[in-house]
């Protein structure tokens, strides 16, 4: 009974898992994001023509808005939109399914650490339904993706442990991660170099397999050498780092000017130095506070559904047990949590913005499901009176189903509707007017307000990726490390704001031509006919379709 009793729970626990992230995938998150239809268009135009966006064959990494993506989520998107084409689905399909392949490896992962397969799918089944994990599997995130290969690494790094070969395997999903997402550039290195402290005892005895996985994943390291002599691997950096000096300098002097100290105590106590380590000590700290991890959550809206935290609430006295057991048991395969939880907040740490950050540090997210299970473990074994434990036990199930019960309701019912500004809906409905009614007009005017214009309308009109690699006017322009497109083909991308001065200005610069403009409320002259009003799911107009009087 027992052999077939686990696997069909496990599958059970996978099911579940893929009901969660595949239900109502392609309309909750209410819209793709510009981030999405750029993973989606580049992977088509790869698909298509070999060559990204701007023509560079196969790239390593893709230059996308300036920002160089990393090349895994990317490629790894070819086959869901070669299938299902350039859409929503053909998008999503890609994290929907490592998502759920996560959840398996998790349980993989445990079972080759504890060997107790209740704490097994206990993990597998806490993952399953974590908003953590979900809210970043619906949607193309990088760091879902290289969270799968994190937690792939892990698993076989725990079997090398007993047959050394296998610590050669873990080096290619290790370096796949490095591949994948920013904040695994700065996680993976550290966590292996941690790793090597940690089991440096058994390392040193298996010393001959150590230096070859070591050695390999240098080498697959070798062509991010490249990217950093170019100033691309900085280049994201640049945006969000606390040692920005765009931003740095100015907090430093002005709390220089406001200090009421000494001169010389002044500077003591303000500068760059006591800057970066005060803001990294307080953005590495916020990600363990209880309003983070079991009431609100993130406030970035786009990573986690308001409302809830990233945890459920019963979890949080089983964390503290499994911590408890982790440190009082004598198996060092288990040690591999401590670091991997402490290191997952630093890449966030050193940056400033959307504090505390889901997405940065979703590498922590496996951990604490891992420490949660341990603890309803240890909790059975340490308790004598099993009544008691059944008791505790009901009581953390009425509070998982009451914390489950919300959070679902907020995720398919509240979610979309209040929140579909920040995933910019709207764009798709104003592409689908637009390929309806652009053979009407000589020139199409899309406001940049909402970010990004000129991905949507590639994106949305499945437009040529060869046709667009060599648009005669094609125009882009670089401000801040962020690339916009400004016109190609008929269509142009220009703020409309000013109420109506610079929709007038466009007119005036085109004369005896028919344009369709598509901006915001506000932009257009008082009294202007509307063609069509395109509005947020909460009923706010987003979108205003005119044309040329």
């Amino acid at each position: 009974m027992k052999k077939i009793f686990y696997p069909v729970i496990l599958g059970l626990i996978v099911a579940l898992a893929f009901f969660l992230r595949i239900y109502k995938v392609t309309s909750i998150p209410p819209s793709l994001n510009w981030d999405e239809v750029s993973i989606g268009y580049n992977a088509y135009s790869i698909l298509k023509t070999s060559k990204d966006e701007w023509g560079v064959k196969f790239p390593l990494n893709f230059k996308s808005y300036g920002e160089y993506k990393l090349p895994a989520q990317i490629y790894a998107s070819i086959p869901g939109i070669a299938v299902f084409g350039l859409n929503e689905f053909g998008v999503r399909i890609t994290p929907v399914i490592y998502g759920v392949l996560t959840v398996l490896l998790l349980y993989l992962l445990v079972e080759e650490a504890f060997g107790k397969r209740s704490v097994s799918l206990m993990s597998a089944f806490l993952l399953a339904v974590s908003p953590w994990h979900i809210q970043l599997t619906r949607a193309s995130f990088e760091s879902s993706f290289a969270l799968f290969w994190i937690v792939m690494a892990v698993w076989f790094f725990l079997k090398g442990l007993k047959k050394p070969k296998w610590l050669i395997f873990s080096m290619l999903p290790f370096a796949v991660s490095v591949y994948t997402y920013n904040s695994a550039r700065v996680f993976t290195p550290l966590f292996l170099f941690a790793l090597a402290i940690v089991f440096r005892k058994y390392l040193w005895e298996k010393r001959k397999w150590f230096i070859a996985a070591g050695l390999l994943f240098t080498v697959l390291m070798i062509p991010l050498a490249q990217m950093v002599v170019s100033g691309e691997a900085a280049a994201r950096y640049k945006l969000v780092s606390i040692t920005d000096d765009k931003g740095l300098i100015p907090r430093i002097d002005e709390r220089r000017n406001n200090s009421t100290l000494p001169k010389f105590v002044t500077k003591l106590v303000h500068n760059r130095y006591t800057y970066v380590s005060f803001y990294f000590a307080e953005n590495y700290l916020a990600h363990f506070t209880p309003n983070f991890l079991f009431i609100d959550g993130a406030g970035h809206r786009q990573h986690h559904v308001q409302g809830v935290g990233e945890l459920y609430w019963f979890q949080a006295p089983f964390i503290l047990l499994g911590f408890y057991y982790l440190f009082g048991k004598k198996d060092q395969s288990l040690k591999v949590l401590t670091p991997w939880l402490l290191l997952a907040f630093v890449p966030v740490a050193m940056t400033n913005d959307s504090i505390p950050n889901a997405l940065r540090t979703l590498n922590a997210a496996p951990v604490y499901q891992i420490l949660t299970a341990l603890g309803i473990y240890a909790a059975y074994k340490q308790m004598k009176n099993k009544k008691i434990f059944y008791s505790l036990m009901g009581i953390a199930m009425v509070l998982f189903l009451a914390n489950f019960t919300i959070y679902l309701k907020n995720l398919f019912i509240y979610y979309p509707v209040r929140y579909s500004r920040d995933w910019q809906y709207g764009n798709k409905q104003v592409v689908e007017y637009i390929e309806s009614n652009q053979d009407k007009y000589d020139l199409i005017t899309f406001t940049r307000h909402y970010g990004e214009p000129h991905m949507f309308t590639l994106f949305y009109l499945k437009y040529n990726p060869l046709k667009f690699q060599d648009s005669p006017n094609l125009d882009r322009f670089e401000t801040h490390d962020w690339v916009r497109v400004l016109r190609f083909d008929k269509y142009y991308f220009s703020d409309l704001g000013d109420e109506g001065t610079r929709y007038q200005d466009i007119v005036n610069a085109n004369p005896g031509k028919k344009i369709l403009f598509i901006g915001k409320p506000g932009d257009f002259p008082e009294g202007t006919p509307v063609l069509k009003q395109i509005d947020f799911l909460n009923g706010d107009n987003a979108f205003s379709i005119v044309e040329k009087r």
